[in-house]
């Protein structure tokens, strides 16, 4: 497939926004909460699952991270006092994990509606929605059926 002008202005936008947004919500996540990205990440899967546990390997799938990575992050996250590791590599999050990631989402979700919500209208929000949905269908579709 040859490259257009049109796609290659659109991805480059595209990369933009993704960058800036991104590393702006983040900046202000950690200011405000202490929390880096990964964190966030971690905590809010976390609270996400039933009883805010889950086994690592679930966990390492859900963010499709590099096992090494997934075990300094969840070592560093569990010295803080945000997690717990359980027998049988279950992962729990802990009333301090908690705490935070409400603090944490609260947060996320102002950035988000800021930088994101307020600047585009109903009709875009909508478009991008359904942009993004077509283009994880790509991708997801030649994927091996456990890595969905």
């Amino acid at each position: 497939m040859t490259t257009t002008p049109d796609v290659s202005a659109a991805w480059q936008a595209y990369q933009r926004m993704r960058m800036l947004l991104n590393g702006q919500i983040n900046r202000e996540l950690g200011r405000s909460t202490g929390l880096s990205e990964a964190d966030y990440d971690i905590l809010f899967f976390l609270e996400q699952s039933q009883d805010s546990s889950v086994r690592s390997i679930a966990l390492r799938c859900g963010l499709a991270w590099e096992k090494s990575r997934l075990s300094h992050q969840l070592r560093r996250m569990e010295q803080r006092g945000l997690i717990e590791k359980a027998p049988g590599a279950v992962i729990h999050l802990t009333d301090k994990g908690r705490e935070q990631i409400a603090a944490a989402r609260d947060c996320h979700e102002a950035a988000v509606r800021r930088y994101f919500g307020d600047v585009l209208s109903a009709e875009q929000l909508t478009a991008l929605a359904t942009i993004s949905d077509q283009v994880v269908a790509r991708l997801t579709q030649d994927l091996p059926h456990h890595a969905h």
